[in-house]
Parts: C-alpha cells; structure tokens; sequence
C-alpha cells in the first residue's frame, strides 16, 4: 500500500512517499494540498496523531482534495487500512456501554433509524472487518473508521452519533 503526497495543488511542489500509519507529516512537508492513492484504503486526518475530522481515500488522484472534501485545514497525519477478506460483523448499541437496544449487522445500513427505529447509536463491538460511520443517515456528513475492537463510548468523538455505517469491503482496493 503507497499513497504520495504532494505539498501543493495538482501534484505539484516536494513529495513524500508514505507505505504505513504517519502521525505526524511535519517532518517530511510543511503542507499537504496533493496526494496519489497508488494502492490501499487510507484515513487522512486533519490534525497530527490521527485526531480531528477523518476523511477516506481509496485509489485514485486528488490534485485539489480539500476542495473535493470541502475541508478547511489540509492532512496532518494518516491510517493505513488493512484488507479484509471475510465476513463482516459488529453490534451497535443506542446508549453508551452497551446499553440500550442492541442489533448485530453484517452489512451497510443507510439509515439506522429507517431500519431498526433506534435514533442514535452511541456505542459499538466491531467483531469482524473494517467499517466506516457517519453521522447523518445515507452517508453524508463527518465520517468515522472503526476495526474490530469494542467502542463503549462515543462521547471523546465530540459527542458524534452515528446513524448509518458501510462496510469497507476488498473491492474498494
């Protein structure tokens, strides 16, 4: 997995080629307003140790990216996403802790509330594969990667509650 980033628009200016996680590219480039997806699925984040808002990139080039993404501050750190072959599983609660009604997915849901009637979701048990979650139902708004693991509270997130979630599935590489 490679992504190429570029310190001005249209992949201009100096280069930094990146294969792993980078929590902080200040060292490498003062700014980043290009990058080159050659391979892989990656978390850009707009804060330095993987903080702030996230944003997903697959394969591809983004000569303007924060136009694209409508961001404001340019990548600070990256998170490279591991390919998953397999099933995909994770459990989503309506209150914090594993409170409150519970329901186990295996795939994308558009709109927790159309499908389950649960408003908010606010804790997670991410048991299988790499998802992304997103705030406002059909995908649209701050977005969020989780690998398996348990996620018991979403309060550290900024309060997010999600309300729709897809999988990121091996095709997407």
């Amino acid at each position: 997995m490679k992504v190429t980033f570029y310190e001005d628009r249209n992949f201009q200016g100096r280069s930094y080629d990146c294969m792993s996680d980078c929590a902080d590219f200040s060292s490498y480039m003062s700014r980043c307003h290009s990058c080159r997806v050659h391979s892989g699925c990656w978390m850009m984040y707009d804060q330095p140790n993987y903080m702030g808002n996230q944003y997903f990139f697959r394969r591809g080039e983004y000569a303007d990216y924060m136009s694209m993404f409508g961001m404001s501050n340019c990548i600070r750190s990256c998170r490279m996403i591991p390919m998953h072959r397999g099933s995909y599983r994770m459990r989503i609660y309506e209150r914090e802790n594993f409170m409150g009604q519970m329901y186990e997915m295996a795939d994308d849901c558009d709109s927790i509330m159309d499908r389950y009637r649960m408003p908010h979701c606010q804790s997670c048990h991410v048991m299988d594969g790499h998802w992304l979650m997103y705030e406002q139902p059909h995908y649209r708004g701050r977005m969020w990667y989780f690998r398996p693991g348990e996620y018991r509270s979403f309060s550290n997130m900024g309060g997010m509650r999600f309300m729709s979630m897809r999988r990121i599935m091996d095709s997407w590489y």
